[in-house]
């Protein structure tokens, strides 16, 4: 661990091994010129990566206004103009064709690549492909989604039942693989993997939560006894200890009530290690467990507690958590824009998707009716006159350092919803405000290329959380083979390990907008050297029982880094009640003259459902 990295291994994400790349050099020249123009091959810093956001940071933090001269774009009129190319904005665009077949749309994205946060990684390694998912994960109980998303999907091909061939269900207990937790050295004075995990994953990962009882597991854990008592009763209770509370109602206090005050009202515990411990595990809620609901930490993310209550079985997926294509939702964003724009790659099916070439320069060309317009940031919308009579909306964005403007009939905002109100000065203040309280969770995907995953075979892992350090989750891919690809069959084939941080900042009592806040500033003053090296310290400490070396068996790193992740949604502990209609984003979203707002952050929900759901809302209300 303490080799030097140089500078190269920083801007690729590639650490080298002493006297050589680890890529072959002709794989490694093979890959990078093909990552010019084939953005899913590019390593490193990706996500918010940089060129994506420093013009909006330049918008939204300083005020710039004034972007140098506006030149009309090329071919420069349209009637549907979509800000943000992620999943809502390519739904939108979608919807809009259907209902107008000859329409001339144009999307316009902030990044170098489409899919938004459907965010796709691919490594080229001895000649074999490797797919993962910086972003959006899977299609999460797709049985439940509303009418517009199954319609899209339906649109698309996309088939949910294919996924019960198509995911190996059994991979992970066919090779005896499970959960456990890491005790790093750094916080708890020597590195432990005990064989047992203290999240329960079962929701995420079929797998084993561990391989040892709780009691013999607690015995191994670097704690105090006061600590280690309390994490029992903790992972042990199994009765409803809310007898107070009727079931009907429970659900709706564990969603008023912070895990902390759950813990030391129901469980006494309030040892300031086991509290310690929970908070550093978090995960997906964003925030402490002073500022977390209970039903979001133990409901959601898995931390122990539920089945201290009545309605521990409300909380297991109808549907298994399989509908996942090897680069996530990715696929969906890649299927959206073969059917927009036909000519940029082959195929016809949800399987031929994953691995059909597609040819960026065929994005944006003159002769295609739908054109998708990368490296695009949107700084002013309006009307082309009077709200009433505008009959265009003017649209101006700054691509490689030179603003251009178009003109829209109409126009859908699926970007950040903060950002609207940056973007357009005109919306009456009341929406603006509104608007711009959707502070989005700040988020780390990191994908890791093994060249094998002997190690995870010999310690018996599938994932391991790990309390105090730099990730709090890390997991070998979903084990998923469609269309050509396949996943690793063995521990000698090079496999992904996908590791998860969301930073909350170092103050647990504030509010969940200012946890989020406080994180995003880690992650946007955070180098990519010091996410590498916790990267790679971590994976050496908590494989350090088997035969792992990092500078030998890490072929590349890409990190997704996401200074504004998951939609923003209402904690009770810190909003408002507010009735149907009042809230927030609800108002936010209402259409202003020629413009409509999609996005997730519309509907206050981080999931694919909620983002095509709000741009088929969108579109509707443009033709209405």
């Amino acid at each position: 661990m303490n080799r030097r990295i140089s500078r190269r291994d920083f801007i690729n994400g590639v650490a080298a091994m002493t006297g050589g790349a680890l890529l072959p050099a002709s794989a490694w020249s093979a890959a990078s010129a093909s990552s010019k123009t084939y953005p899913p091959l590019r390593t490193g810093l990706r996500g918010s990566h940089p060129g994506s956001f420093e013009v909006a940071h330049s918008l939204g933090r300083h005020g710039v206004t004034n972007w140098g001269p506006v030149t009309d774009a090329k071919d420069s009129t349209y009637d549907l103009v979509v800000v943000g190319a992620g999943i809502s904005g390519l739904s939108a665009a979608h919807f809009y064709r259907k209902q107008n077949p000859d329409a001339r749309i144009l999307i316009l994205d902030n990044h170098d690549d489409f899919g938004g946060h459907a965010k796709r990684n691919e490594f080229s390694l001895d000649g074999r492909t490797v797919i993962g998912y910086g972003g959006a994960q899977s299609l999460e109980e797709p049985g439940w989604y509303g009418d517009a998303s199954k319609t899209l999907l339906r649109d698309l091909g996309v088939d949910k039942d294919r996924f019960y061939k198509l995911f190996d269900q059994e991979f992970f207990r066919r090779n005896e693989l499970a959960g456990a937790t890491y005790f790093n050295k750094a916080r708890y004075g020597s590195d432990s993997l005990v064989p047992y995990s203290i999240l329960d994953y079962a929701s995420f990962v079929d797998a084993d939560r561990a391989s040892i009882s709780a009691a013999a597991a607690v015995l191994q854990m670097p704690l105090g006894e006061r600590a280690r008592a309390e994490l029992l009763r903790l992972l042990e209770t199994n009765k409803d200890l809310l007898t107070d509370i009727p079931a009907e109602q429970q659900s709706d206090y564990l969603a008023r009530t912070s895990y902390a005050e759950f813990l030391s009202r129901h469980f006494a515990a309030t040892d300031p290690e086991l509290l310690a411990l929970l908070d550093g595990l978090t995960g997906d809620s964003g925030c402490s467990i002073q500022a977390s609901s209970t039903l979001a930490v133990a409901g959601y993310v898995g931390l122990p507690g539920m089945h201290a209550t009545a309605i521990a079985d409300e909380w297991v997926n109808d549907e298994p958590y399989i509908f996942h294509f090897p680069d996530g939702n990715a696929s969906i964003a890649r299927l959206l824009v073969r059917s927009l724009i036909p000519g940029v790659a082959d195929g016809s099916s949800m399987e031929d998707i994953v691995l059909a070439d597609f040819d960026y320069s065929r994005l944006d060309t003159l002769a295609t009716p739908v054109r998708l317009r990368l490296n695009s940031t949107v700084v002013n919308i309006e009307h082309d006159g009077d709200l009433d009579s505008a009959g265009h909306v003017l649209v101006r964005y700054v691509q490689q350092g030179k603003t251009s403007q178009v003109k829209a009939r109409q126009c859908v905002l699926a970007g950040y919803n903060q950002m609207i109100p940056h973007m357009c000065p005109e919306l009456p203040a009341t929406q603006g405000t509104a608007l711009s309280m959707s502070v989005k969770s700040p988020i780390i995907y990191t994908n890791v290329l093994l060249r094998n995953w002997q190690a995870w075979k010999e310690l018996g892992l599938a994932y391991f959380s790990a309390p105090g350090d730099y990730y709090h989750m890390s997991m070998l891919d979903y084990p998923v083979s469609m269309g050509g690809y396949e996943f690793s069959k063995n521990p000698d084939e090079p496999i992904l390990v996908h590791m998860e941080r969301f930073p909350k900042g170092d103050d647990p009592l504030a509010s969940q907008r200012e946890q989020f806040r406080a994180g995003r500033r880690e992650l946007f003053e955070t180098p990519y050297a010091d996410i590498e090296r916790a990267t790679r310290m971590q994976l050496a400490g908590a494989l350090g029982g088997a035969d792992f070396d990092p500078a030998r068996d890490i072929a590349a790193i890409t990190v997704n880094r996401w200074g504004h992740g998951y939609a923003g949604w209402y904690n009770p502990q810190f909003d408002d009640d507010y009735e149907d209609g009042s809230y927030p984003h609800q108002i936010g979203r209402q259409r202003f003259g020629r413009i409509s707002i999609a996005n997730s952050d519309a509907g206050a929900e981080a999931d694919i459902n909620t983002a095509i759901e709000q741009a088929y809302r969108a579109v509707g209300e443009l033709s209405s």
